[in-house]
């Protein structure tokens, strides 16, 4: 059973005639694709007296379809939106953690419709815009949905955050797909016997194809939020480099935007500069993902792979999210919580290897999810660190937008992130560094990342509910 409602314009005036003759409540079910501007106002009247469900609904539609338009299929308004409009306000679906930083985070997202010729894009949004866009979303806590006409780029660029999103699950449907298939074992055995026991590319520099990291679907990716990068100085190609990055966030996306592929034009920004972005090494025993994100120039982080990178020569440069899985769990809007304190592992691998350490500051990257509350000492906490201990990385409670709503869902908020690159904070090198040694680069470290912040916060961190804060 489908129900077409009519749900754009204001209420009726006060003093307009109501009607609730059978005749006057059929009308309320009228296909939008068949009404007309007379129809609807006429549709509008016979709702407002069928207190409190009809008309209710009629206020949650206005809301929960915006953007609804005489050309929406009815097919657009289930059975589940009825149910909905029946339960009492505190029960519909709300943001498990802020509302208020919830709101913020969505107030990217009300954009998706089509712009007209002199609108802004989200990224041009003043911030009387964005204020706006937030006060629409104070008025009904209730799911948003999407329009259902959108421009294709942002169509294109959902597609490049689900590939990216989709592409383990997907290589590993892949390989079982091939592993029920008793004529490929003689491929896939010598593959598995392979990657697992001879390979040892991830921990040697990977194979890094140029034309992957170039591939339109991760410019995509990148135009999704938007991320940019800022170069506030040149890198001489004539020295390694250790890229430290900040904060993890829930999954780093920036990270893989901007240093592990070429989206954000990283090679013309840094010449003669190669990145490798690491992570863990369990990784690499995934058959085809893999060898997907090598291609990428990924390879493991782990202090043999780290040393075979940089001495390969000038120009060679490592990646790492400094923070890792324990700062995943303080990945919350409007907050820079780090942990940096403790990390000297990467801090001894540049003095041994004489690379200068690059701080990168990413601003938004802690905005595009929402994670359920886990301060330390509560029992979810106690939970995702017992895990991280098990397994080595952690799971955070978390969630976003999805592809057809804009309140609930595990696609990334579309929240500009900018990660700014600092100045590079020369090391000395030393094959065994004293622990004075490594304690003294390590402020220095630190000191160039707070300048980046204290330069500019006011500018891409505006929104922020506290200051950056090394926690461990």
């Amino acid at each position: 059973m489908q129900l077409g409602a009519a749900a754009a314009g204001a209420n009726p005036e006060a003093g307009q005639p109501r009607k609730s003759t059978a005749a006057s409540r059929k009308s309320a079910y009228l296909k939008i694709g068949d009404a007309n501007p007379a129809d609807l106002q006429k549709t509008r009247s016979c709702l407002e007296p069928l207190r409190p469900s009809k008309a209710a609904f009629g206020r949650w539609l206005s809301v929960a379809f915006p953007h609804a338009s005489s050309t929406l299929s009815p097919t657009a308004i289930s059975l589940r939106s009825l149910w909905l409009h029946r339960l009492p306000s505190e029960m519909w679906p709300r943001h498990p953690a802020s509302e208020t930083a919830g709101q913020r985070a969505q107030a990217h997202d009300v954009d998706d419709r089509p712009l007209n010729a002199d609108e802004k894009t989200p990224a041009d949004a003043t911030a009387t815009d964005k204020k706006r866009s937030s006060d629409a979303i104070n008025k009904q806590d209730v799911i948003r949905f999407a329009p259902l006409s959108i421009p294709r780029s942002r169509r294109l660029q959902t597609a490049g955050v689900l590939f990216w999103a989709l592409l383990l699950p997907i290589c590993l449907s892949i390989f079982f797909l091939l592993l029920s298939i008793p004529y490929a074992w003689p491929i896939l055995i010598p593959y598995l016997i392979w990657i697992n026991f001879i390979d040892d590319a991830p921990e040697n520099g990977g194979r890094r194809f140029s034309w992957v990291r170039k591939l339109p679907v991760f410019r995509y990716f990148a135009e999704y939020f938007p991320i940019s990068m800022i170069k506030t100085t040149n890198l001489p190609a004539d020295r390694p480099y250790i890229f430290g990055y900040h904060p993890h966030g829930i999954l780093g996306v920036a990270a893989v935007a901007n240093l592990g592929t070429d989206a954000t034009e990283f090679p013309e920004s840094f010449p003669g500069i190669t990145p490798h972005l690491l992570t863990l090494a369990t990784n690499f025993t995934i058959p085809l993902f893999r060898d997907c994100i090598m291609a990428m120039g990924l390879c493991s982080v782990s202090k043999r792979s780290c040393e075979a990178i940089l001495r390969k020569g000038k120009g060679s440069a490592i990646a790492i999210v400094v923070g890792g899985a324990s700062e995943s769990l303080a990945a919350h809007p409007g907050t820079a919580d780090l942990t940096l304190r403790r990390r000297l592992g990467f801090i001894k691998i540049a003095i041994r290897n004489g690379a200068d350490l690059v701080p990168v500051f990413s601003f938004g990257e802690n905005d595009v999810y929402e994670q359920l509350s886990n301060q330390e000492g509560t029992k979810i906490y106690a939970l995702q660190k017992r895990f991280q201990s098990l397994f080595g990385f952690t799971l955070p409670f978390f969630h976003g937008r999805g592809l057809f709503n804009y309140s609930i869902g595990l696609m990334p908020y579309r929240h500009p992130i900018v990660s700014v690159v600092g100045k590079p904070v020369h090391v000395k090198q030393n094959p065994n560094p004293t622990k004075e040694e490594i304690e003294e680069v390590q402020t220095r470290y630190i000191e160039e990342l707070m300048n980046i912040w204290e330069t500019w916060k006011d500018a891409y961190a505006a929104n922020r509910t506290k200051e950056l804060t090394i926690v461990a």
